[in-house]
């Protein structure tokens, strides 16, 4: 058992991310999760993530925790507000944009 406080979390250098602060809770260095890992992403106004192709072999559940964003994929757009929640197939290409005045927080899951 290992517990994660969140004023020790260092951040991050997440991809094709801007404008937005990314921590990583559990992971194999952090914690020894060896499944998953899982992360909290802080996005200001108009920050989110480009567009990514299908170059991720990984599956995704983003839970926001507070605000809003949306998730664009080729053929539809999904606005996710507070404990909305999205699953992501593996290679399942996907852009993140916080389109409102006010920051949002989402919870990231990812296996390896």
């Amino acid at each position: 058992m290992k517990k994660v406080d969140f004023s020790n979390v260092k951040p991050y250098s997440a991809p094709l991310h801007f404008d937005c602060s990314t921590l990583k809770l559990h992971g194999i260095e952090e914690t020894g999760t060896t499944k998953f890992w899982m992360g909290v992403t802080h996005f200001l106004p108009n920050g989110g993530a480009e567009y990514s192709y299908e170059d991720s072999p990984t599956e995704k559940v983003y839970v926001v925790l507070d605000g809003e964003v949306t998730i664009k994929t080729k053929t539809e757009d999904y606005v996710l507000k507070k404990y909305d929640s999205i699953f992501l197939a593996p290679n399942e290409g996907r852009s993140i944009i916080n389109e409102t005045n006010m920051p949002a927080t989402m919870l990231v899951v990812v296996n390896y």
